[in-house]
Order: structure tokens, then sequence, then C-alpha cells
């Protein structure tokens, strides 16, 4: 009997490790992301943002395949199922969207990009630049914080829904709060270097600053009145 019950637990564990690896989805740190693109003889590899996020910055080799697009599984259902796939977008939420669709197409080893590409750029791995501006600079940053008042920088971009979340009530707090703090909201698209000199690998990011130090620093959506607790 109590060999018959350790050979159900072991086809049981069995079964359920085999589940395991036939989920194919891995979501790995940029130096694993770097390695297995470099040990993998024609990687494929798609960038699941914009055309227009794809055009300002992207990985070598990376082929533009927008999640958003309308035709994703078309042009993803090219890629051979049998090899490797790696995917990334700009901090990891499309490209895990993506990564489970491919799974479901039927690839069965896919690599996913953890935090993105704002981690891998805060890791200091090389990508492929469009000529733009450079946006702000560190010295022009230190200048706004010149100020007897608090300051509340909010580092966000376009296309990151939380930040869309917060963005009305943080506008009105500018105008609510102009006499004691000051708010300032950063595009971290056209500002990259300022966001990876400050190691902003995650949006939105706030930071709140009070005689030019940083006193509190907050990664994720925050309610209004929770932030406002923070600026008292």
């Amino acid at each position: 009997m109590k060999l018959k019950i350790f050979s159900l637990l072991f086809i049981s564990l069995l079964f359920t490790s085999c589940n395991s690896q036939e989920k194919g989805v891995e979501t790995i740190s940029p130096a694993m992301y770097a390695d297995k693109l470099k040990s993998t003889p024609k990687a494929q590899l798609l960038d699941v943002r914009s055309p227009e996020e794809y055009s300002g910055q992207h990985l070598k080799g990376a082929a533009n395949v927008d999640w958003n697009g309308g035709d994703f599984e078309v042009k993803a259902g090219k890629y051979d199922k049998s090899k490797p796939i790696f995917v990334y977008c700009m901090v990891g939420g499309r490209s895990k969207k993506a990564a489970n669709k491919l799974h479901s197409m039927g690839f069965t080893q896919i690599y996913d990009l953890q935090g993105g590409i704002m981690k891998w750029d805060a890791e200091k791995y090389p990508t492929v630049k469009a000529n733009e501006s450079k946006g702000m600079d560190i010295v022009e940053y230190n200048k706004m914080l010149s100020t007897d008042k608090k300051v509340l920088i909010d580092f966000y971009a376009e296309w990151c829904g939380p930040c869309k979340k917060m963005e009305p009530f943080l506008k009105q707090m500018t105008t609510d709060m102009q006499k004691d703090v000051t708010i300032i909201r950063i595009d971290v698209d056209k500002n990259k270097e300022l966001a990876q000199h400050l190691n902003i690998d995650a949006l939105p990011t706030l930071i709140i600053y009070d005689d030019k130090k940083p006193q509190w620093r907050h990664v994720g959506f925050i309610s209004e009145d929770d932030l406002k607790k923070q600026l008292k």
C-alpha cells in the first residue's frame, strides 16, 4: 500500500514538473537575457512596443512587432515556434502579455526581459539609439531643486497606465499646493539620460526633495491622499 502511495506521489510530482516546464515562459534579468541572446544563434528578438518607441531606441537585432498594433498574432506567427524567442517592452507589462500570447500560439521557449528596456538601460547594456535630443541634464535638474519649497518630481511616460491614472490629481495638486510644493513632471522618453543617471527603472517614480536632498522615493501608483500625507 505504501509503495502504491509513493508511486502515485512520484507520478503526480513528475506530472507537475512537466507541466511547469511546458509553460515555456521565463521572465529573466537583463544579465541572463544578455547571456542567452549572445549564446543563441540568430536569436528571434521582438520589441513589442510602438513603432515610435522602437525608432527612438531598441535592442540591436530586434524586430518591431507592436503588441497593441492589431496584427501582433499575424506578424509573430511568422517566426519559428520550435526555436527560442525573446520579447521585451519598456518596463515589462506589454511583453508579459505578448509572452503569454506566444505560448498560446505554440512557442515553447519564450524569454521575457524583466523590467524591460528601462532596466536594461539602467544596468548599462547597449542599445541602438536614434539621433534625438538628450533632454534635461543633471545640472538643469539640480537647478530645479534650488527652492525653499519642497519639490515633488514625477517621472512618467505617455504609455504608462498608472501614470495616466495619477495625472489628473497631480495637475490639480500643482495648482492647489503651489505655495508650499513645486511639482514637476518629467517624461522619461524625452529625458532618457537623466532617467538613467538617477536610476529610474520603473514607472511612475516619485521623489520628494527638501533643501535639495531626497527625502522620499516611491515606485508605482499611489493615491492622492497617501501622496499628500508625504508632503505635509
